[in-house]
């Protein structure tokens, strides 16, 4: 009975200890703002079209999905280092991007690249695809 209730005392100290080590804002939850940093949640992309890899024709449309994006004009997207202009559609939980190829290229392989630039630096995301593109 005493291991018992010692065991327990020990449990609730260490509890305790542990409660109070983590209202600093080091026990991997982020920091809750209280530490000078900002917390963010990343952008999250997905559902990539057409898919990875996928061979499409010149100047075909593709689109992808963002998430965690708090603006639309944080997205930037480029091909060989070239700016695409993009639409975005927002359905509330995520935004629609869209674009299109651009002219010029046939019998290529293209990275489309995805940067979302958010107002906090540790918070930008980045991503993208592969599209082989016909001739």
């Amino acid at each position: 009975m005493k291991k018992k209730n010692l065991f327990l005392a020990i449990c609730l100290l260490l509890n305790g200890s542990l409660a109070f080590a983590g209202a600093g804002g080091h026990a991997g939850h982020g920091g809750g703002g209280s530490g000078g940093g900002a917390s963010c949640i990343k952008a999250r992309l997905a559902t990539f079209t057409p898919e990875h890899l996928a061979t499409a024709a010149p100047e075909s449309e593709f689109s992808f999905r963002a998430f965690n994006v708090q603006h639309p004009n944080e997205i930037e997207v480029t091909i060989k280092n070239e700016v695409i202009p993009v639409t975005y559609e927002d359905k509330e939980a995520f935004i629609i991007v869209k674009g299109k190829l651009p002219e010029g290229l046939k019998s290529t392989t293209v990275r489309i690249n995805i940067k979302v630039n958010s107002k906090v630096s540790k918070c930008d995301a980045e991503g993208g695809w592969l599209v082989n593109v016909s001739e």
